[in-house]
């Protein structure tokens, strides 16, 4: 009756019944692990577009020329001239075409559907400079503005920057802003031979920086929390435009809202645009055009680094290695975070008594 037991020593059975479950059991997938689409932390207006969902070619989803007008404003779609300055609710052709160029740019899974994928991309806070279109010109990754403007000032360049003495927030102190822009503009001039000076001068410096609410007189008005963070304008415009009505934050531990915003991230791409460049597909990249609440995104990817190195050549500093080794190091940091498992010791006690039973009989 006891013959089975002879075969196995009590050790041996232990570490069976701990290790058997290791190769039965699937790994626990936990909620953190699931995207979900919540109202405090996205753009009310951009949040209803979560009801498009699964819309594909040949839908009809009330309200959904709003969705096309979202993409009519980030050079995705055109009124067609024969829809008398207005887009139909229809999920037709041309719109499919938008939304796949979309998913292109987004290093999205190109299916032409708004599928959940899709629409979290959709819904996330992001800067309010246009992706593609007439104004600008795209490379493999990387883009410039037309015309690949850049910022002319000989081969050392030094430009200047100015805070607002209007336009700023009381949240965070003019110091810490100060540091914050500090060390954005070192990112880039670590990168490429050009210096950034700040002055107290707003009107005579090249880059004027401030914050600014709704509609401010430069055609591109902010729509308050989340949505569109902020802009800047192409070379030698020099304007540079952050949504007064974020919750800007330098230390996220100090700051519990989930709808709280990097203000080093979102002044770290900003400055891309002064420089010339536009949106980057690259997700990794710092120019990638989206941004999500309480996340942060501050060194230079290689993509960024080549792009802005076509416009104003490299640093004589700057050494490819370094980058290379810092980009290799923070993969690497990643591959190894190891994926939480099922207790297996667990699963063994609760196995222990079937097994015994089925050995006895």
């Amino acid at each position: 009756m006891f013959r089975l037991l002879a075969y196995f020593s009590f050790p041996s059975l232990f570490l069976f019944l701990c290790f058997l479950p290791r190769f039965c059991f699937p790994a626990r997938i936990t909620p953190g692990q699931v995207t979900v689409i919540t109202t405090d932390d996205h753009n009310p207006a951009w949040h209803n577009f979560t009801r498009f969902k699964d819309a594909e070619k040949g839908s009809h989803v009330s309200g959904m020329s709003e969705l096309k007008k979202y993409f009519q404003r980030f050079g995705y779609l055109s009124i067609p001239d024969n829809q008398n300055d207005s887009f139909t609710d229809v999920f037709d052709a041309r719109f499919e075409s938008a939304v796949i160029l979309y998913q292109k740019k987004f290093g999205l899974p190109v299916s032409g559907k708004l599928d959940s994928e899709t629409i979290s991309a959709i819904t996330s806070p992001r800067c309010g400079v246009s992706d593609t279109g007439p104004a600008v010109h795209a490379t493999k990754h990387f883009t410039y503005f037309y015309g690949r403007p850049r910022w002319e000032r000989g081969s050392r360049m030094t430009l200047t920057y100015a805070f607002s003495p209007t336009n700023m927030i009381d949240s965070i102190s003019l110091p810490e802003i100060r540091t914050v822009f500090q060390r954005s503009f070192s990112r880039w001039a670590s990168v490429i031979p050009v210096n950034f000076t700040e002055i107290k001068d707003y009107g005579s410096a090249n880059i004027k920086i401030g914050f600014f609410s709704g509609d401010h007189g430069d055609g591109e008005p902010f729509d308050g929390v989340l949505g569109v963070l902020g802009h800047a304008f192409s070379p030698e415009n020099g304007r540079f435009h952050l949504d007064e009505a974020e919750t800007w934050a330098v230390d996220f531990r100090k700051v519990k809202s989930k709808a709280a915003v990097d203000l080093e991230s979102v002044a770290t791409h900003e400055i891309g645009h002064i420089l010339g460049l536009a949106h980057s597909s690259v997700k990794e990249a710092v120019m990638y055009p989206s941004l999500k609440p309480r996340s942060k995104k501050v060194d230079l990817k290689l993509d960024d680094v080549e792009g802005v190195q076509s416009l104003y050549g490299s640093n004589p500093n700057f050494k490819y290695s370094s980058l290379l080794e810092s980009e290799n190091s923070s993969n690497k940091a990643v591959a190894l975070n190891p994926t939480p498992l099922v207790s297996t010791v667990s699963w063994s006690w609760v196995l222990l008594p079937f097994l015994l039973l089925f050995m006895i009989t």
